[in-house]
């Protein structure tokens, strides 16, 4: 936990290139914080976590946290949010899981190891802005690190796959969603107020805002390739991530002064 935290969520060794969150929950006995490191999947607006235990015949002690009481806190490295824990029950954890073990076959093989059933819980962000201290500025560079780290990671996933399983489509999906949302909020929040304030800025942001509409049709594109696989997806990715890094680089060079 210390590497994680003092490296903004990454850690070296056979997890370097994992998605690892922090997971603070209230013991159910004693009342106290609990902290865990667990790997995590995307899932629109909602984050999954898997109570393997390894293949225990015992649930994690986190899950039975929250059983008693729902809701956790949630660090990723770069933000800390409160959450609120649904445990997915019926067919929907059999289908959740079922794309999980397809990613990643060990679920599986935990699986095997037990009796119990697997719980998969959906961890989902309480309303509000997550936290990560400091100002404007260092809050835009934390979110711009977040896609150049999810880029990065969906990627290698792609490069990697034979064919596009289903929850790499669901973290393709989640990206594309997520940087929809922000350019969204620069374009008709962020970017306004900076005008208000600078007005020398006009031209520029405009040049930002037609940016975000380059990047649009070509989320628009990726999100059709991820519903029908194409050949050409990994040219598409890399060309959204070489578009998307020259404009974060952009932003910040030119906005963060002003921030």
């Amino acid at each position: 936990m210390k590497e994680f935290r003092a490296n903004d969520g990454q850690v070296g060794g056979p997890f370097e290139d994992a998605r690892l969150l922090l997971l603070t929950t209230t013991g159910a006995r004693s009342g106290r914080p609990h902290t865990t490191i667990l790997g995590y999947y995307p899932d629109g607006d909602r984050t999954l976590v898997v109570g393997s235990a390894g293949g225990s015949p015992k649930h994690p002690d986190w899950y039975h946290n929250l059983l008693a009481r729902p809701v956790a806190t949630v660090e990723t490295g770069l933000f800390t949010y409160p959450a609120k824990a649904v445990v997915l029950r019926g067919p929907e954890r059999d289908d959740v899981f079922g794309r999980l073990v397809e990613a990643n076959a060990g679920w599986g093989d935990y699986q095997t190891r037990t009796t119990r059933v697997i719980p998969v819980v959906a961890l989902v962000p309480e309303p509000g802005l997550p936290g990560g201290g400091g100002s404007l500025a260092d809050m835009l560079v934390r979110i711009h690190l977040s896609f150049r780290r999810e880029l990065a990671l969906i990627r290698k996933e792609v490069a990697a796959s034979g064919t596009l399983g289903a929850q790499l489509r669901v973290n393709c999906l989640t990206m594309c969603q997520g940087l929809h949302y922000h350019h969204t909020g620069e374009s008709t929040g962020l970017f306004p107020g900076i005008v208000a304030q600078h007005p020398e800025l006009s031209e520029l942001i405009a040049a930002l805002n037609a940016e975000h509409e380059q990047i649009a049709v070509l989320l628009k594109e990726l999100e059709q390739l991820v519903s029908t696989p194409a050949p050409d997806l990994l040219t598409k990715v890399d060309r959204l991530i070489a578009l998307l890094t020259a404009h974060l680089d952009r932003e910040e060079a030119e906005l963060l002064p002003h921030l």
